[in-house]
């Protein structure tokens, strides 16, 4: 027995997992153990986390990077190897010093959780996952040369949740870059929720295949919009394709691609909405929305494989057009009878917002867009699916309508945010705390603040003169705000 004890206690030390951190004042010769002796940089504290369970926290600062870190070590289930900013801190992982071709981070182990960190402009992807069983959170990717995200390299049982990633271009040709790319020669059950893409050059999601088949990606709760265009607005041609959720295509058109989506938004894109793109497998879209695409919002052209279906039920489309063929199994969808779909459906259509910072949580901005009104018919008309819903039966559409909700067009109009002189006022009767988040005219956050009881002053004197829009907000409601300065 004492043996054993002895074994026991000589294995609990050695698989010990430690504690690194990292800050911009930092120093690689330093143990980066303690808060006060942090490393200065994370490549460093990488090659030091080598046990799983080790932890590696970053603070807030820029981190200019001028070669990919490799993420090539691996955690376990229950021990997985952690790479998080610091509290609530949210480090800028900057990899313009790299060369073009080479992406971000690297990340061929398993079993890591990253969370909290905004990487951008690297010479390829702003993340490459190749590993399995690893798990993204609220992470942002932005202005990298190829996509944001990419799985490829057989990756698989990977999880990215509440992840936004945009304004991802390629040059010279603008033909590749997307917000996510599950694509290649990707492996299998790889999941995304709450997830936002919007202004890649190329694709929001893209799941065109090259060397893999019969593989299956989800998606829960996810956006998408205004893909094709790079982030000054320019559209570079035909290949940048601009649509929303590609779900498949493979160079002889023969490979399957088994896409799951449920309760996903897809609009303003510059092409389709929900794309097969001569995806021959499987194709689930659940209580989906599609507004306002220049192509089809939904477009399911070409024969499956044998043994393979597609399946939408509970969908919404308005301000675009439906291309289905007669194979499709379709459900309560809104271009169906006896539904017909105005604006007058809908609490607003008004995207302001879609953009913004992401709740204490880094769930979803909770906005009015694209919420059904109460007295829309698309509510409690739906097919149960196994997607939770309130009422008699689902509401078409991705979001479901709570006839005890205060999401409201305008709900806090006794509060409402003017501008004095180089200054915005914002006024508020309720304890509860609100956000406010001031928008310039292109979408950019000009300003934000959290306001509680009492009048709240913000100073805007380095403003431009011009339009804004303020937009206040909590969990349940939000409003908006047309200003002049």
């Amino acid at each position: 027995m004492k043996k054993m004890l002895f074994l026991f206690l000589i294995v609990s030390i050695v698989t010990k997992a430690n504690v690194y951190y990292v800050a911009t004042d930092g120093n690689d010769t330093n143990t980066g153990t303690e808060l006060s002796t942090p490393f200065k940089t994370i490549a460093k504290a990488c090659s030091k986390a080598v046990t799983a369970g080790d932890r590696i926290y970053v603070r807030a600062g820029t981190y200019t990077c001028s070669s990919t870190i490799k993420l090539s070590k691996s955690g376990t289930a229950t021990a997985p190897i952690y790479l998080e900013g610091y509290a609530t801190e949210r480090p800028f992982i900057d990899f313009s010093g790299t060369a073009f071709g080479s992406c971000g981070f690297s990340l061929t182990g398993s079993y890591w959780y990253i969370k909290g960190l905004d990487i951008g402009k690297a010479g390829d992807n702003g993340m490459h996952i190749t590993g399995a069983f690893n798990v993204v959170e609220w992470c942002s990717f932005y202005e990298n040369k190829d996509s944001g995200l990419q799985l490829s390299g057989g990756a698989h049982d990977n999880k990215m949740l509440n992840c936004d990633s945009y304004w991802n271009a390629d040059p010279t040709d603008y033909g590749d870059a997307d917000g996510f790319a599950c694509k290649m020669d990707v492996g299998t059950n790889n999941y995304f929720y709450g997830c936002r893409s919007w202004a890649n050059v190329d694709d929001g999601w893209d799941g065109y295949l090259r060397g893999a088949n019969n593989v299956t990606t989800i998606l829960e709760n996810c956006w998408t919009w205004r893909n094709g265009y790079a982030k000054d607005g320019t559209d570079y041609g035909a290949q940048a394709n601009g649509n929303g959720f590609k779900m498949g295509g493979s160079d002889d058109k023969a490979l399957e691609h088994n896409f799951i989506l449920k309760n996903c938004v897809a609009f303003d894109n510059k092409a389709k909405g929900f794309d097969q793109n001569n995806n021959r497998g499987t194709m689930i879209i659940y209580n989906g929305t599609s507004f306002r695409n220049k192509g089809n919002n939904f477009s399911i052209y070409l024969a499956l494989d044998s043994g393979k279906t597609c399946s939408i039920v509970n969908c919404v489309n308005y301000g675009g057009n439906v291309s289905l063929q007669s194979f499709v199994n379709q459900q309560t969808n809104s271009w169906m009878s006896p539904f017909n779909v105005t604006e007058d459906d809908f609490v607003s259509l008004d995207t302001t917002g879609v953009s913004g910072p992401r709740g204490a949580d880094g769930s979803l901005p909770v906005l009015p867009f694209l919420h059904l009104k109460a007295s829309s018919d698309l509510i409690d008309a739906g097919t149960a699916v196994g997607i939770t819903f309130t009422g008699s039966a689902p509401d078409l559409g991705a979001f479901e309508y709570k006839s005890n909700s205060t999401l409201l067009s305008v709900p806090f109009e006794d509060q409402r945010p003017y501008f004095c002189g180089e200054n915005l006022i914002i006024p508020c009767s309720r304890q509860e705390k609100l956000t406010c988040t001031l928008y310039k005219i292109n979408g950019q956050v000009a300003q934000m603040a959290v306001v509680g009881a009492g009048e709240t002053c913000l100073d805007c004197a380095d403003l431009e003169k011009g339009f804004y829009v303020a937009v206040l907000s909590d969990q349940r409601a939000c409003s908006t705000y047309k200003l002049i300065r």
